[in-house]
């Protein structure tokens, strides 16, 4: 058997539930006096798994605090099966487990527990997300009267949404925390929590349901300072959103 096919058999053993190993590969393995050919290749299935669900674990430490370790590995497992490592970073192994979690419990079950496995990605990807520029007030301060009607503004690179409808964000603090673990419970309305990333710490902060659509109208729908002021028919509030924007680190010029 050459390298390659060997490798191939290695992998299919290691990525196959049973554990048992195929007659060829047993053929090409030798044992020791202390642990034979069967049991050393147990060893390494066993450690392949634990190694994928430890670094889940380690992605997704409020939705293992909420469901303990039993439920936990259980959704682990189901979603290695459904989702197996693809990638030669372990980085990217739970980017999908938030749409997983959707298709395998009931709708009901799946919503508050899918919303808090997207937040805790969301701080995956801020921290990972390259550099961009940012508005300053500075900057700001050095517009032209003629300049401000048309300002446009973008999301930073870092810049994650995620809509809630649950307390995701209590969950998340709770454990982060060492706090008492509150239960699950539907917001009076909707959320739109942003996580994103200054420098090399990462932040949070959920906005009301206006400031929510007023930020979203100028980012993805492409408004002009002009026509938030408009939308929003309070001028004032729409520069004192815009300037808790630039401060936060939210934004760039569009």
């Amino acid at each position: 058997m050459g390298l390659k096919e060997f490798q191939q058999r290695f992998e299919t053993y290691l990525l196959d539930d049973s554990g048992a190993p195929a007659a060829e590969l047993l053929d090409v393995i030798r044992g020791g006096p202390a642990l034979g050919a069967l049991e050393g290749l147990g060893i390494y299935h066993h450690a392949y798994r634990a190694r994928l669900v430890e670094a889940l674990r380690g992605d997704y430490p409020t939705v293992h605090h909420w469901l303990g370790d039993d439920e936990f590995e259980a959704l682990a497992h189901a979603y290695l099966r459904a989702h197996p490592s693809a990638h030669f970073s372990l980085r990217w192994l739970g980017a999908r487990l938030a749409d997983f979690i959707e298709s395998w419990l009931v709708p009901e079950q799946a919503a508050p527990l899918a919303e808090l496995a997207r937040l805790e990605w969301a701080f995956t990807l801020a921290f990972d997300a390259a550099d961009g520029e940012s508005l300053t007030l500075e900057r700001m301060a050095r517009l032209s009267a003629g300049e401000w009607p048309e300002l446009r503004l973008a999301l930073l690179p870092s810049v994650q949404q995620v809509p809630c409808r649950h307390n995701s964000l209590s969950l998340w603090r709770a454990v982060k925390e060492g706090r008492e673990f509150p239960g699950s419970r539907q917001l009076e309305g909707p959320e739109l929590c942003l996580v994103w990333r200054q420098g090399l710490v990462g932040q949070y902060r959920s906005l009301a349901e206006e400031e929510g659509r007023a930020l979203l109208g100028m980012v993805e729908q492409g408004w002009s300072f002009a026509r938030l002021c408009e939308a929003l028919g309070k001028p004032m509030q729409a520069a004192q959103w815009l300037k808790l924007w630039i401060s936060e680190g939210l934004v760039g010029r569009g």
